[in-house]
């Protein structure tokens, strides 16, 4: 699994039609110190998340794993959203301090 921000949403009004239901996010690639790589890429939604939040994805055949992408073409999803992150004992992301 690999960590993003998502930075924005993307509406399609026509596309094939088992994606019909998912919503797809932008999302910034991040490191583990929770630092942007300048890196982007769209992915299914599968936990309700919003713009703004850290999130946790994966790529490849593992984004059809979820109740939401089983069957369909997805090959990036959300699959969960970060509450905390941490790394060699320091706090790199806290949502509910960025919610302040």
């Amino acid at each position: 699994m690999l960590l993003a921000r998502i930075r924005g949403t993307l509406v399609s009004s026509h596309k094939e039609s088992s994606l019909e239901g998912l919503k797809f996010f932008v999302c910034e690639q991040l490191d583990l110190q929770g630092k942007p790589l300048g890196k982007y890429l769209v992915a299914a939604d599968a936990v309700g998340a919003g713009v703004g939040e850290v999130v946790l994805y994966v790529t490849g055949s593992s984004g059809r794993y979820t109740a939401a992408t089983k069957e369909r073409p997805c090959d990036a999803t959300i699959m969960a959203i970060v509450d905390t992150l941490e790394v060699d004992g320091r706090v790199a992301y806290q949502k509910f301090e960025e919610d302040r």
